[in-house]
């Protein structure tokens, strides 16, 4: 009760100076506040703070610290794990800071933590001007870019963490620090791609490019009996993409909620209309779609095409991995898999990472998987809480029977809770050692350890 009383009087003192909105257990707005996309986390903080700028998030942490409570920080609070919240502790929420401005002049954009890609893709999409971002839009830009980055313009311009110029991330103690490669460059090599392990991001600065306003993009589906088909037109095509397009395939259900399996491929070329309308025509001309969207659209019709198939709320268990190949016999598993699939919202998904993406050194930031290839993902979702065991379980299996074909690495935003043997270190490969000097130096008491943690070297 001591705990309770005084998080109840600092709180009360606290909110004379803050000008966001503090909330407690029992306080309007607390239970929608505390929920997270997904729905399997049901975490309570003893306290959200929802901050409206800079200032209140440096009051926050320094809060957090005189009641001794651990930290979490959410941004668009898409983290599959929940890191964006806690049990007992203190919710920074940045969902308020929306501030974004373009500087037209330097091809810049300066964006809160609290933006999310559809908001970001709003203001610059005006201008023809983009970044790298996420493939579904509400994902908050500063995760999805400190953790990586995977996107619709990387083969082309890189990561989302390759294209930021500078951040401005609050420390431990609540002081501000500017970091770019000129300004504490240890710190800016290794907020990219360190996660939240290094503060609180709350302004990111992105160089811009000539994007848009209309692309070349969509979805194409084909019936499921064509699936190795299908992927292995897949991995002809990704085997020699141009930078401009990139290419994601997909074991995945029917939008309109039947539970019709299909086999599919997304794709986006960000080039001129008539060289993606050309380097679409192998996808447009195998066999008879099922469904057929690609052609020119806008950029951001392109970035939130794919928003109604992942809501908000609906219980969400991933695991995922970089593959060595994607053989014969790792196609083969991947279709068999699926088909055993017991939710229609259930996909497996393998996304091609190539182009400037992969030009990049694994020591030049702290993102370390820069080699052409797939990344695997097996997205469960589900809506009927009486599937939660059933989905879990056919994710793990199928998990399972895709470790043979497994890389070594890890994309560290995919990363769960239960992964077995700490994970973290397969996230970053050759570049952790560092990482964990560098906590050690910025976060020497690892403060920020609702993440996938970058423990303190000893």
């Amino acid at each position: 009760m001591t705990v309770v009383r005084s998080v109840a009087a600092e709180a009360a003192e606290f909110g004379k100076t803050f000008r966001g909105t503090l909330m407690r257990p029992g306080d309007a707005g607390y239970e929608e506040a505390r929920k997270v996309h997904n729905g399997l986390v049901n975490k309570r903080p003893a306290l959200i703070a929802q901050c409206s700028d800079t200032a209140d998030v440096a009051d926050a942490i320094r809060l957090a610290q005189r009641l001794g409570l651990e930290v979490a920080v959410r941004g668009g609070g898409h983290n599959v794990a929940g890191r964006a919240t806690i049990d007992g502790g203190v919710m920074i929420d940045l969902s308020l800071m929306k501030a974004i401005k373009v500087d037209l002049e330097r091809r810049r954009v300066h964006a809160q933590g609290g933006v999310t890609w559809a908001e970001l893709n709003r203001e610059t999409q005006r201008h023809g001007l983009a970044v790298t971002g996420g493939i579904v839009s509400s994902t908050g830009i500063a995760g999805l870019t400190l953790g990586g980055g995977l996107g619709w313009l990387m083969g082309k311009y890189g990561l989302a963490l390759d294209n930021l110029a500078s951040l401005e991330l609050v420390n431990a103690l609540g002081g501000l620090i500017r970091t770019s490669k000129t300004e504490e460059p240890d710190l800016f090599w290794a907020a990219r791609g360190g996660g939240g392990n290094f503060g609180i991001a709350t302004t990111l600065e992105y160089q811009l490019h000539s994007v848009g306003p209309t692309i070349t993009g969509g979805l194409i589906a084909y019936p499921f009996d064509r699936s190795r088909d299908v992927l292995s037109l897949y991995r002809e095509r990704t085997s020699s993409l141009p930078d401009e397009q990139i290419l994601f395939a997909t074991l995945a259900h029917a939008p309109d909620g039947s539970g019709v399996k299909l086999a599919a491929m997304v794709t986006c070329h960000c080039g001129s209309l008539a060289a993606g309308e050309l380097a679409m025509r192998p996808l447009k001309q195998f066999d008879t779609p099922a469904m057929d969207g690609i052609g020119p659209m806008a950029y951001c019709e392109l970035n939130s095409m794919l928003d109604t198939a992942y809501p908000k709320g609906a219980f969400n268990y991933w695991k995922s991995t970089f593959l060595r190949e994607l053989s014969d016999d790792a196609l083969r598993t991947m279709i068999d898999c699926f088909a055993r699939c017991p939710t229609p919202m259930g996909q497996l998904v393998i996304e091609h990472i190539h182009g400037a993406a992969a030009r990049v050194g694994v020591e030049e930031t702290a993102f370390p998987h820069r080699q052409e290839g797939y990344n695997f993902l097996i997205l469960t979702q589900w809506l009927d809480v009486a599937m939660t065991d059933r989905c879990i379980a056919w994710t793990r299996d199928t998990y399972a029977q895709m470790e043979p074909f497994a890389a070594s690495g890890k994309y560290v935003n995919y990363l769960g809770d239960d992964e077995g043997m700490d994970p973290v270190p397969a996230a970053y490969g050759s570049n952790y050692r560092r990482l964990r000097e560098l906590k050690s130096k910025y976060d020497p008491k690892n403060c920020f350890r609702m993440n996938q943690n970058i423990r303190p070297s000893a």
